[in-house]
């Protein structure tokens, strides 16, 4: 439902709310605020806003309310799905949460911390680690990406093996809903069974439900030793096996198990300064990793047993165990790196693809198959959370292909991928969200009676539609 744009008098009112130095209307100024990172979208403002307080969010959105204005809330702009892009129409405004950013409590004694919105994920992993404990939400944009954003996607990353994504680290919320009202759901309960529990209503809603100010996130004991390792494998299924059996002799300690293929390697070596931890080469790479306390050798051991193991059963090649940090660090930045080199590479059509572990093996096989014969030549480069499910199934485009047609034919390509996931039991969206980038392939995935309770928490939350209009839902427009 298209809303009518704001007026001045609407904007003056809105910029008297955050002061005018928190108020932006000019085009060069609002740019870093419109423009998504990988330059797929770019949209208009008629403002951008940057409260400083709960209290001023909560007078925007009374504001906006009243006046029907349509409000795309913002973190660090690091959303890969365009959720946080406003449209081309320029009758939006943008709020920005960067300046919520302050670690409200740290609670040691309960593993708890409380941060606001537009805390960065780096802030309050340090937040924690000066309390000797962990935040295990970890993202390659962990610098720049806020809480409220992760939140606001139920976000994942290389810890949700072992302790879930965010939705599962969150014990309360506070939001400012449509109409100007604080809901304070700060809970640090870990049990409070009262009823609905309404936070989960908005992690994972992309702003189209309310606005995330603040959270309580769960913390724990801070692992003190780590094995990891890189390890060569001949298949898919055979690190799937790996991670059977490093689950079973690590006792539930495994914490990351990363696959990379042995394209993406090539494009580290091409574009990056990193070098190979094997010597060897191999059609796919597993990154994995066992933690605990207090157990270096341990821990150690358990590892060595998993790869030998592995080893005995045909399953694995080769590995290498880091001998120091110095060593698992350079093994991870590897796999930091890969979304990275990717773009020196041209264009890349990407997906954020989840499935049941036992299905990868064929997902690979298939979804292979289907994007050669589309595009042959065009390079997959599949790569992420294998524990879990997750993969990044990203494409390069075929060796001297022009790009702009590569990419012109992205939803062509995404169409017949999730194709292969829908039939397959898997999802279109393990944690990037959805946005404006699979909006409309909502349908596909969600049955009429899902859809209809989306739209009718829709209704119930956002009467007017002002809260990030077009995105998620197929038909809010």
């Amino acid at each position: 439902m298209k809303k009518p744009p704001p007026g001045p008098k609407t904007l003056e009112r809105f910029a008297a709310i955050v002061g005018k130095d928190h108020a932006i209307f000019e085009p060069e100024a609002m740019q870093p605020y419109l423009r998504e990172w990988r330059d797929r979208w770019f949209g208009k403002a008629a403002a951008v806003l940057r409260p400083g307080s709960v209290a001023e969010v909560a007078q925007i959105l009374a504001a906006a309310h009243e006046t029907e204005t349509a409000i795309v809330t913002q973190g660090g702009n690091t959303g890969l799905v365009g959720g946080q892009i406003p449209s081309e129409s320029g009758e939006e405004v943008v709020v920005s949460l960067t300046r919520l950013n302050r670690i409200r409590a740290v609670d040691a004694a309960n593993n708890t911390i409380t941060a606001e919105a537009g805390a960065t994920l780096r802030s309050v992993q340090e937040a924690a680690e000066h309390a000797h404990r962990l935040f295990p939400l970890s993202l390659a944009a962990e610098g720049s990406c806020t809480i409220g954003g992760n939140l606001a996607t139920n976000a994942g990353g290389v810890g949700v093996l072992a302790y879930g994504n965010a939705r599962a680290l969150t014990l309360g919320l506070e939001v400012v809903l449509a109409d100007g009202r604080l809901w304070n759901g700060l809970r640090t309960l870990r049990k409070d069974n009262t009823g609905y529990d309404l936070k989960d209503i908005f992690i994972g809603s992309e702003g189209t439900l309310g606005v995330i100010t603040a959270a309580v996130l769960s913390l724990f004991p801070h692992p003190s030793d780590r094995a990891t390792a890189f390890v060569a494998v001949k298949d898919v299924a055979a690190a799937v096996g790996l991670l059977d059996i490093a689950s079973r002799v690590g006792g539930g300690r495994v914490t990351a198990l990363e696959l990379l293929p042995e394209t993406g390697l090539e494009f580290i070596t091409r574009h990056s300064a990193l070098r190979r931890p094997l010597s060897s080469n191999a059609p796919w790479y597993v990154l994995v990793e066992i933690s605990g306390f207090g157990e270096a050798g341990r821990l150690m051991e358990a590892l060595e047993q998993s790869l030998g193991e592995a080893l005995e059963q045909g399953l694995v090649m080769d590995a290498v165990i880091a001998r120091s940090q110095a060593q698992a660090q350079e093994m991870w930045a590897i796999r930091e790196t890969l979304p990275l080199v990717q773009k020196p590479e041209g264009g890349s059509i990407k997906h954020d693809l989840s499935l049941p572990v036992s299905k990868l093996t064929q997902f690979m096989s298939e979804a292979a198959a289907v994007v050669e014969r589309l595009v042959p030549g065009a390079r997959p480069v599949p790569f992420g959370h294998i524990g879990d499910g997750n993969i990044h199934y990203n494409i390069s485009q075929p060796v001297g292909a022009d790009s702009r047609e590569f990419l012109a034919r992205w939803d062509e390509v995404s169409a017949a991928v999730f194709e292969v996931v829908r039939r397959l039991g898997g999802s279109i969206s393990a944690e990037h969200g959805i946005g404006r980038l699979k909006r409309e392939m909502m349908p596909l995935i969600k049955s009429p009676a899902e859809l209809e309770m989306m739209r009718g928490l829709k209704r119930l939350f956002d009467p007017k539609g002002i809260l990030n209009p077009g995105k998620v839902l197929p038909d809010d427009k």
